[in-house]
């Protein structure tokens, strides 16, 4: 156990080490006019954690999107500003810590589901990838909204593989469906389209499990907790809007961005500015206003509908990045060169856990899930690295059993 928590430490002070060096080397590239190498995202998350330090209205634009994003995000931002004040360069390293500490939430899940050896070997695995060494110190929030996800997902694996029938063992689980519930929201708060996995997890519980009316119970109190925690969040913006909003009204136009006659795959929200429809609609109206034509558009043209779906999965698992600004053969070589090892040792790492379904449902899972939804919004490298992160931990198991046959 001491061996293996001074491999861990040094795991970890590795993937600090890399991420502060990504730090200083992004800050040094985009320089003082330019917040992030990717454009758009960054300036409205810098400016609404400006925006919560100063005490000011949650709201980006003009007319004001007051439900544009979550607020998970912002607050660890304006977390840095408060302590360090206007330096993007500090709020880098504060993110370089939060990577790392995703890649211990890595080691966590891996303990949970495997042993020591997976666990590490999963923590290793996410603190030298070049995507996610490099997306941790980005203005953008994938890789706090990657550590909460796989928080939620080892809350879920402590939750889900209790197998203590004792009434302490009932307490245990009743605990670790309330950490689950309250987990996801966490999550939820940082990015919304992890909303739907609380629901889902609560069916999978309920069908999978053996002890039907039991697990009912558990997943009830895990909803209950979600949404409890969402709460909050939905009474402010039914304040602001006049409806139960517990995400965002984004996904109006975020669905439209993936489903119109514009659409090709890729992210371009120029025809949300060009329509101009909030000067004359409300935020909630304009967001219905795209949800409804982005489905018409689909039932009026299902076969390219089709065709944009296959293109959007392309760039969701396409082992290379997508964005221009990642372009050229080195970063193309870097990231397929981690990327497809790493499916390659997850399909072992499946196979391995075939007959544990928890296990590959909770590693195999969230990758999964983010592709079904982005088939229908817009399809990237960005949306599929957060469930990267418990998909290690698969990818470790794989790797240890092919290493150990060949001993």
């Amino acid at each position: 156990m001491a061996r293996g928590r001074t491999w861990l430490i040094l795991v970890l002070m590795l993937a600090l080490i890399l991420r502060l060096i990504a730090a200083f080397a992004v800050q040094q590239r985009v320089g003082d006019g330019q917040l992030c190498l990717i454009t758009g995202d960054a300036e409205g998350y810098w400016q609404l954690a400006q925006n919560i330090a100063a005490g000011h209205e949650f709201s980006l634009y003009e007319p004001p999107r007051r439900i544009h994003r979550m607020p998970g995000f912002p607050v660890v931002l304006a977390l840095s500003l408060m302590l360090f004040g206007k330096s993007a360069f500090a709020a880098r390293c504060l993110l370089a810590i939060v990577g790392t500490a995703a890649c211990g939430a890595v080691y966590l899940l891996g303990r949970r589901l495997f042993d020591e050896k997976v666990s590490l070997l999963a923590c290793a695995f996410t603190a030298i990838s070049p995507v996610m060494v490099g997306f941790s110190v980005l203005l953008l929030s994938e890789t706090l909204f990657a550590m909460t996800l796989t928080l939620s997902v080892w809350c879920a694996a402590k939750w889900l593989s209790e197998t203590d029938t004792t009434s302490n063992g009932t307490n245990r689980t009743l605990v670790w469906a309330l950490a689950t519930g309250f987990s996801v929201a966490l999550a939820t708060y940082v990015r919304p389209s992890w909303l739907l996995a609380g629901p889902g997890l609560a069916l999978l519980a309920v069908v999978v499990s053996k002890q039907r009316s039991r697990r009912a119970f558990e997943a009830a109190v895990m909803l209950l907790a979600l949404y409890g925690t969402l709460l909050p969040w939905a009474v402010r913006n039914h304040a602001v809007c006049g409806h139960w909003v517990f995400t965002t009204l984004w996904s109006g136009a975020s669905l439209y961005d993936g489903l119109s006659p514009a659409a090709n795959g890729d992210s371009n929200m120029e025809f949300f500015d060009r329509d101009k429809l909030m000067e004359s609609q409300s935020e909630w109206d304009v967001d219905q206003h795209y949800n409804r034509a982005a489905w018409q558009f689909a039932k009026e043209n299902p076969g390219r509908a089709i065709e944009l779906t296959l293109v959007k999965l392309w760039r969701y698992w396409k082992p290379w990045p997508n964005a221009a600004q990642f372009g050229g053969l080195g970063p193309a070589v870097m990231v397929a060169a981690f990327f497809l090892p790493l499916m390659f040792f997850a399909a072992q790492g499946f196979w391995i856990a075939r007959h544990r379904p928890w296990v590959w449902m909770l590693t195999l899972g969230p990758i999964l899930y983010f592709a079904a939804i982005h088939s229908l919004f817009v399809g990237s490298l960005r949306y599929r690295l957060p469930a990267e992160y418990p998909l290690c931990v698969l990818a470790a198991a794989g790797c240890v059993k092919k290493l150990e046959r060949k001993k």
